[in-house]
């Protein structure tokens, strides 16, 4: 992301299981255990239809207890959803038609000093919960990067959608948005961050931005993301409370 560095000065500080219906993915090699060499960051905990990992070169399809890793790019499919809970007990659900890489993942129990985070949401929309990353020690240790601003962190749960090139089928009402970046935050504080500004963002308060240099904004209510449409309900620490019928 290249306005970060323009940007980090300025930032304030029992599962139940889905069925896991297959979808065209495109070019396939083949399915990903949680068996991989490398540290894991999170777990794949919740699924429906496809998820899949571009890591080392190589694409594959995620499955229910996958490991995710630092540097995997993580993409969901139309009508895809997929809930990955990372180390620090933190969550991140995908919605449909989502591209999201993984860019830094630190957590060490006992060096806080350390933690940090980077998510770069390239198109589509998560839904963050955090965990102990940016609550036990530094609040910029816990980053989501889109093309026209930095979402950071001063609370535990908040809704983010990349619609800078569309976000056609990641709601079913977010082909309609115009372009740009949406925050909205469910509980605690969120901040959005550009070259020009930022503004924070309170519960049920909607933050825009369109161009990484100006100001980012609060709008007035609800653009028509449509983001109370989800297949799981997430409970306060991310887990699942029930499966809706598909």
């Amino acid at each position: 992301f290249q306005a970060e560095d323009g940007i980090r000065d300025k930032l304030v500080t029992g599962v139940q299981t889905c069925a896991l219906p297959i979808s065209d993915a495109g070019v396939v090699l083949g399915v990903w255990s949680g068996t991989a060499a490398a540290q894991a960051a999170g777990t794949v905990i919740q699924l429906t239809a496809t998820l899949s990992a571009l890591r080392g070169g190589a694409t594959r399809i995620l499955s229910m207890k996958s490991e995710v890793q630092r540097g995997d790019t993580l993409v969901t499919q139309r009508d895809s959803y997929a809930q990955v809970q990372f180390t620090d007990n933190s969550t991140i659900t995908l919605r449909p038609n989502t591209t999201l890489r993984l860019e830094d993942y630190q957590f060490d129990q006992k060096a806080p000093g350390k933690d940090g985070i980077v998510m770069n949401l390239v198109k589509g929309g998560l839904r963050s919960v955090t965990g102990l990353i940016g609550k036990r020690g530094n609040q910029d240790a816990y980053k989501i990067q889109t093309s026209t601003a930095i979402i950071g962190i001063r609370g535990s749960e908040g809704e983010t959608m990349a619609c800078a090139a569309g976000c056609e089928g990641t709601t079913s009402k977010s082909g309609g948005l115009p372009p740009g970046v949406y925050h909205v935050t469910n509980s605690d504080m969120y901040i959005m961050v550009t070259n020009q500004g930022s503004v924070l963002i309170g519960p049920g308060q909607f933050g825009f931005s369109n161009d990484i240099n100006k100001p980012p904004v609060l709008l007035g209510g609800d653009p028509g993301l449509g983001i109370t449409q989800i297949p799981f309900s997430l409970g306060s620490k991310g887990s699942v409370q029930e499966c809706s019928p598909r």
